[in-house]
């Protein structure tokens, strides 16, 4: 099976559960379990929010105003991206590893970081931003027939 849609959605709160909607219907359509289904929509809320709050650097061409979410499901694997064209991470981006659910910044990051199998954080080559992207192995609903490619 393999499924991947991508969305440029404007940097506004209402935002985040739209994406979020979008891929547990997707989930719950290709017959993924739904306790990974909610671990990846979780993560995706997270991702997004971060966007929101902190993806945009006042760039006068509009590019500050939106984020992009992608999603591949592949084969036994989802793989989710989020990209921005804010600030990026800096030196947020190397001390990812470090991130806690104390911290007083970060815990979105950190929740990422736990619910997902892979995580990396980087910049966008070439553009700055903050890019989000995160796997996870996929499981089946009992009794699922998962969707296959034709």
């Amino acid at each position: 099976m393999s499924i991947w849609w991508s969305l440029h959605l404007r940097r506004e709160a209402a935002s985040v559960p739209l994406a979020r909607r979008l891929l547990l219907g997707t989930m719950e359509s290709a017959g993924v379990d739904p306790d990974i289904s909610y671990d990846l929509s979780v993560a995706l809320s997270e991702a997004c929010a971060n966007a929101v709050e902190h993806g945009g650097d006042g760039a006068l061409d509009g590019a500050a105003e939106a984020y992009r979410v992608t999603a591949y499901l592949d084969g036994e694997t989802c793989r989710i991206e989020v990209a921005d064209s804010g600030p990026g991470f800096g030196a947020a981006g190397g001390d990812a590893g470090r991130l806690s659910a104390e911290a007083e910044s970060g815990r979105g990051l950190y929740l990422i970081q736990e619910l997902a199998d892979h995580v990396h954080f980087g910049t966008e080559p070439g553009l700055g931003g903050a890019v989000v992207s995160f796997d996870k192995i996929l499981k089946w609903r009992k009794g699922a027939s998962p969707l296959m490619a034709v």
